[in-house]
This record gives structure tokens, C-alpha cells and sequence, in this order.
């Protein structure tokens, strides 16, 4: 008696799925590098979903090349950080666009607003995060390395990450909320009275406004475990003392140098918040070890 024959179809579907069986095999990844690989996949994916939403909204928050270079920004800290610093920079993103139209009608007119109704452009992506994407890659390499040091070096790098964010915000807030609340303007420098939207112009309202900023970015850093509740503190210090720092810088210097931009002041006030942090926590970090060798158990 003849063995009886699987019908065509399921030889076709043995067929397809032994086709399947050897790429799998062909395909297959080790373990430890999809740990590397899946974080940046991951981002890639996220980010390739919001940029599509965000194309084809009709209130745009980013120009069309700006969304790019978000897109790229938000790859690298999904890559790096995960979904905490993710969350962190996305807050300074949608808190910082918001504030900038705060009164936007009031300061168009008086031409001290934002250029393109607030719409960033690349050089706002780059001069807003790139003192914090540095330090995210910073953090990333950091991990890779297995020495003793390595712990102490990434609460550095990841206190400078949020430190920047709050930074930025700080200053965000500042400005938008002096510019369109701001009943008496002085020139920092001088103390003398100014115009709002005065390059160093600073605010009783405004200032306020960037303490609460600064503290929005630092707490959230401290919900999701990127800092220390005392990280929060050294956070809202740096920020105050780096915008303030920023401030200077407007009404002493940018007038003079053509390079010096909006966008390039933003990066060295976002760094000199981050160093101020880093700077901070290194020196507390010095206090207490010499606490406990003074004071052994």
C-alpha cells in the first residue's frame, strides 16, 4: 500500500515555513546585541511615529527641517537614556513651545517675538540640546566602561543632562514670560530701566517664571530617577546662576560678535548650567567622603 501524499497545500506551507526556519537561523542575533541594538530600535521606531503625526499637523511646533533634526535629537536620547531622559527633554520640548506663545499677539507687535510665531528651526533643536545630548552620550560610553570610577562619573554626566534642561527652561521662561508680563525691565548689568525684550533684560515676573521652570525640568528629573532629591536642588542653583550669567552675556557682548547668535548664547548657557551642576555635585561629593573618613563607622 502506497504512503499517502500531504495534499499540495500543505507542502507548500512546509515549504514556506522551512524557508522561514533557515533565515531565522541566518538572522539570528546574540543576545548582548540586541541588548544594545533594541534601545536605538526602539528609538528609531518612536520617533519615525511622531514625526509622521507631527508632519502633518496643522499647528507646527518644529519647521519642516527642524522636525528632522528633532527626529535625529530624539533617537540619540532614546538611545542613550531610554524612556527617562526621553520623558525629561519631551517636557522641556512641549513646556518650552508653549510658554514662547504666551502672549505671542502682544510681543508680535511690539516685534519682540520669536521669529516664525515660535516654529523652531534646526538651530533651536542644537542650541537648546546639545550641552544635554552631549552629556547623554557622555553617560552612554561612561556605562560601558566596567571600572570603579563609573558610577561616580555617570551621576556626573546624568546631573549635567538635567541640569542643562533645566537650564534652558529656566531661561525659556524667563524670557517669554518677561517679555509678554514683565511690568518693570532692567538692564542687569546697570540696573537701569530698559525696554521688554532688551537684550539682559531681566524681570521680577520673569524671574520668577524661570525659577519655576528650572524646578518643572528638575523635579521631573528626580521622578524618574535620572538625579537625587539633592540633585534637584544643585539643579535650580545652577540654572539660576547660569541664566543670570546668560543675562550678562546679552547685555555685554552679543551686540559686539556677529557669531554670537541667540542659538550660541543658548549653548553656552545651557553648558554653564551643566558645568555649574557637575561642579556642585563633585564638590559635595568631596564634603561627604571627607565626612566619613573623619568619621568612621
Amino acid at each position: 500500500m502506497k504512503p499517502e501524499l500531504p495534499a499540495s497545500k500543505d507542502v507548500v506551507f512546509l515549504a514556506n515555513w522551512q524557508v522561514k526556519l533557515k533565515w531565522v537561523k541566518l538572522m539570528s542575533i546574540p543576545i548582548e546585541v540586541l541588548d544594545v541594538l533594541m534601545p536605538w530600535l526602539i528609538g528609531i521606531g518612536l520617533n519615525s511615529v511622531l514625526l509622521a503625526v507631527a508632519w502633518f499637523t496643522p499647528k507646527k511646533l518644529l519647521t519642516p527641517i527642524g522636525l528632522l533634526h528633532a527626529w535625529v535629537l530624539g533617537i540619540i536620547i532614546w538611545g542613550t537614556l531610554g524612556w527617562r531622559g526621553y520623558v525629561v527633554i519631551m517636557c522641556y520640548f512641549l513646556v518650552g513651545s508653549a510658554v514662547t506663545r504666551i502672549g505671542m499677539a502682544e510681543k508680535e507687535a511690539a516685534g519682540i517675538a520669536e521669529k516664525r510665531s515660535g516654529a523652531r528651526g534646526p538651530e533651536n533643536v542644537w542650541g537648546s540640546a546639545f550641552t544635554a545630548t552631549i552629556c547623554a552620550l557622555a553617560t552612554y560610553i561612561a556605562i560601558t566602561i566596567d571600572a570603579n570610577w563609573t558610577p561616580e562619573v555617570v551621576i556626573l554626566f546624568l546631573m549635567g543632562y538635567v541640569a542643562s534642561l533645566s537650564t534652558k527652561l529656566s531661561d525659556t521662561c524667563a524670557s517669554e514670560v518677561g517679555k509678554a508680563y514683565g511690568k518693570r525691565t532692567f538692564l542687569i548689568t546697570t540696573f537701569q530701566p530698559v525696554e521688554r525684550g532688551t537684550e539682559g533684560a531681566v524681570s521680577l515676573e520673569g524671574t520668577l517664571a524661570g525659577v519655576i521652570g528650572s524646578a518643572v525640568i528638575a523635579s521631573l528629573g528626580w521622578a524618574v530617577g535620572l538625579v537625587g532629591s539633592l540633585g534637584v536642588v544643585v539643579c535650580l542653583i545652577a540654572a539660576f546662576i547660569a541664566t543670570n550669567i546668560e543675562s550678562v552675556i546679552g547685555a555685554t557682548f552679543q551686540a559686539k560678535f556677529d557669531w554670537l547668535t541667540n542659538e550660541m548664547v543658548n549653548v553656552i548657557n545651557t553648558f554653564l548650567g551643566a558645568a555649574v551642576a557637575i561642579g556642585l555635585t563633585v564638590l559635595i561629593q568631596a564634603i561627604a567622603y571627607q565626612w566619613v573618613v573623619a568619621n568612621p563607622a
